[in-house]
């Protein structure tokens, strides 16, 4: 019955319903479109917020690498020739055989294996740490590198070619309820590199190399945190493929045994 207490056909009555299906259909569907930063309340027509606020996952702090992978082509330099699990093609097989350290030295290129495609699989410690509200910091003592991972409009310029590239960071977060503590990881793409080695016997990457990374954090049952980092290399000039890895670090509660040194070609 209508407001007046009279009948209302049944086809009207169906109508109605469907009508007011579609709108609540519509309806939530525009809700779970909204930008994750406006559903967290930092939307509403404002900016989103910045990287350190909005972190998926926290970072920050002193890392030891853990070699549980590669540790014969990690803990020290293989021979010129050692190319296992390396995607290199003919010509990066021809450059790498070509390797001389002391020439790198000479040329002032001894941080050739220092550069983003393989710093992180060097052995030693990171300290990481925000640089500004924008731009997360990694340091490192292998070589003395310093990278700067730019989220959102700090990420805008890149300069010269470097060892360590323009970075460009964003969250990925997982699904959750509402209320619910943020997850996820940090995807990094890193390029304008300056050529370098993927490892330190020579293997060659190119200036159009590109370097993905994705930082996972995992709690182990004793409360000792880990962070993996997976790597993706891609150079069209020197690779048949991506060449992929996983790379591990622990958490220290201090920054006992830091030890910045140079850069070393041998």
């Amino acid at each position: 019955m209508d407001s007046r207490g009279a009948r209302v056909p049944v086809k009207r009555l169906i109508s109605v319903v469907s009508a007011f299906r579609r709108t609540v259909i519509v309806g939530a569907l525009v809700i779970a479109a909204a930008p994750v930063y406006a559903q967290r309340g930092a939307g509403r027509g404002g900016p989103p917020p910045a990287a350190r606020e909005a972190a998926a996952l926290d970072l920050t702090g002193n890392w030891v690498s853990v070699v549980v992978e590669d540790w014969k082509w990690r803990m020290v330099t293989p021979k010129k020739g050692v190319y296992d699990s390396l995607p290199l093609n003919a010509e990066a097989r021809k450059v790498a055989d070509s390797w001389d350290p002391a020439k790198d030295e000479a040329a002032g290129e001894q941080c050739r294996a220092y550069g983003a495609a393989n710093i992180m699989r060097l052995p030693g410690r990171l300290r990481i740490s925000w640089e500004d509200a924008n731009t997360l910091r990694i340091d490192t003592d292998a070589g003395t590198q310093s990278r700067l991972l730019r989220f959102g409009v700090a990420a805008a310029s890149s300069g010269e070619p470097s060892w360590q590239g323009h970075s460009v960071a964003q969250w990925e977060y997982a699904a959750g309820g509402r209320g619910a503590a943020r997850t996820g990881n940090l995807k990094v793409l890193t390029t304008n590199l300056r050529p370098g080695y993927v490892r330190k016997n020579g293997a060659p990457y190119s200036a159009k190399a590109v370097v993905t990374e994705y930082y996972d954090l995992n709690t182990m049952p004793n409360g000792d945190q880990w962070m993996t980092v997976t790597t993706k290399v891609e150079d069209p000039v020197y690779f048949t493929r991506p060449y992929l890895t996983t790379t591990d670090f622990k958490k220290l509660r201090d920054p006992a045994g830091w030890n910045p040194t140079s850069c070393s070609a041998r």
